[in-house]
């Protein structure tokens, strides 16, 4: 089954729905798979266009229905894959009988050699009014393993992550039954660039700071911005329009709305504000909040689990997590929408824009650029690097200089178990990085060696959005353990 030329991306995730709906007897017993991500992931579109490749069965369920809306929904589907009028239906059936009937439509339908598919999006949203859907589907599937119900593949795909991440465990009726178990992230920053069409690296970086990797953005906004010149103006119109759909205070709003544990949205957003002004421990997000540590780790976790909040620990001291935002979309509100909402309402978006161009740069485009460096550490360098096997773990990490009495923040650290493999600096400023940036390096590397780390083959990467100094260049050139990385070549260009 090939992979459609609409979906940018993916490959990995093609191969896994591909083996998951291939392997094995067509006609054999029935195969369960689950998909989830983020609103606007693109869950969608790779379920259709597999439904549509393979004459599928895709069934969307609908928020706030009610249960015997719902089955009459269901069965309306039902019908008009069938190629019957749903006029013709009576009153909704079971949803046993549904589910039945479901997979035993998508068989006859099926085209020869392919194996009978049946997507039902959203689930949540069908579990809020039926929560006995996960036992029938149970019971279902274990007929099927018994020769007394039908087969097929059945595909449940949810945008409420914790609803779905719950549906395989425990005692959960569902655990141990699934096949596939496909979580959809964003797409990477250089895909990301494809999907949006952008050539140039700094519009690229930019736009991505701002919206992430996630599909569903695309079609719902102007543009893209041609170059950085045009990015202001695609910015004001788009994310700082209240009249938009993808205005960001109204999405942030549809996200947390996703997730049914979060009632008292209050809390979450206080939450975020928090951490995305550089509370990055729960102790200094209580301080911030005025509350206890207890008070804000329920939420936390949850903001954790959605995928919103990501906890990470510097390699050299364990112990130390950090808790950054890790939704673009989120961190742009927080700091740029949410603090000049009035003046937003007012229409005021180029002006508000303007006045936040500072904080955009330091506390949106700096960190967004360090954790890219990191990101190229770990997908990309291996390859461009000659080192397929990888550097190690990739992350951050501080170290303590006592002679000095300074402590060095590293932007950038690989580490496979002692050896120190790579060691970089990333910096998103308005000048070029130069040799003191590079000596800075070396010096970060002595103390490394010095606390007893293996740093003989570790390499020297710096970073810059705006280039390097020629006698930096020069340097590197003589030096085989020394990488720059310019926007072009991060963006692979």
């Amino acid at each position: 089954m090939d992979k459609p030329d609409s979906i940018v991306g993916r490959a990995r995730q093609w191969h896994t729905l591909d083996r998951f709906l291939f392997e094995g007897d067509m006609s054999g017993p029935l195969r369960l798979g689950l998909v989830s991500g983020r609103r606007r992931t693109g869950k969608t579109q790779l379920l259709v266009a597999a439904c549509e490749a393979l004459g599928g069965l895709y069934i969307p369920s609908v928020q706030d229905e009610g249960d015997r809306a719902a089955r009459s929904r269901f069965g309306a589907a039902i019908a008009e894959h069938a190629g019957l009028s749903a006029s013709l239906l009576g009153a909704p059936e079971s949803w046993e009988v549904l589910l039945r009937a479901a997979l035993d439509t998508a068989a006859r339908t099926a085209p020869p050699g392919a194996p009978a598919l049946v997507v039902i999006d959203e689930f949540p949203y069908a579990m809020a009014d039926a929560p006995q859907l996960p036992s029938l589907i149970q019971h279902l599937y274990d007929d099927s393993q018994n020769k007394r119900g039908p087969g097929g593949r059945l595909i449940l795909c949810g945008s409420a992550l914790s609803v779905m991440q719950t549906l395989l465990s425990g005692t959960k009726p569902l655990r141990g039954r699934a096949i596939m178990d496909m979580r959809l992230n964003a797409l990477d920053y250089r895909e990301s660039a494809q999907l949006w069409n952008i050539d140039n690296p700094e519009t690229a970086l930019r736009v991505h700071a701002c919206v992430g990797g996630i599909p569903g953005y695309h079609a719902l906004m102007t543009g893209p911005p041609a170059n950085v010149e045009d990015f202001d103006r695609w910015l004001a119109e788009n994310l700082l329009e209240p009249d938009r759909s993808v205005f960001t205070r109204t999405e942030v709003d549809y996200l947390l709305r996703e997730d049914p544990r979060i009632t008292n949205r209050t809390i979450y957003y206080d939450i975020l504000t928090a951490v995305a002004n550089g509370a990055n421990t729960p102790s200094k997000i209580g301080s911030a909040l005025g509350r206890d540590d207890n008070a804000v780790r329920y939420p936390l976790s949850v903001l954790e689990s959605a995928g919103y909040l990501t906890r990470s620990q510097d390699l050299l001291r364990g112990r130390r997590p950090t808790i950054t935002v890790s939704d673009p979309v989120i961190r742009f509100d927080r700091l740029i929408t949410a603090p000049h909402l009035g003046q937003l309402e007012l229409g005021r978006a180029e002006q508000v824009w303007r006045a936040a161009a500072p904080t955009f740069r330091s506390s949106i485009l700096g960190p967004h650029f360090e954790e890219l460096a990191r990101d190229w550490t770990h997908r990309f360098a291996p390859d461009e690097l000659d080192h397929p096997t990888g550097f190690g773990q990739v992350g951050y990490a501080t170290i303590q200089d006592h002679t000095g009495r300074a402590k060095h923040e590293i932007d950038v650290l690989a580490k496979d178990a002692d050896r120190i493999t790579i060691i970089g600096e990333a910096k998103a400023t308005l000048t070029r990085r130069g040799i003191p940036d590079l000596t800075r390096l070396d010096t970060i590397r002595t103390l490394l060696t010095r606390e007893g780390h293996n740093t003989e083959e570790t390499i020297l990467t710096l970073f810059s959005t705006t280039g390097f100094t020629p006698d930096l260049e020069s340097t590197a050139t003589q030096r085989p353990d020394v990488e720059l990385i310019n926007l072009n070549r991060l963006y692979g260009h």
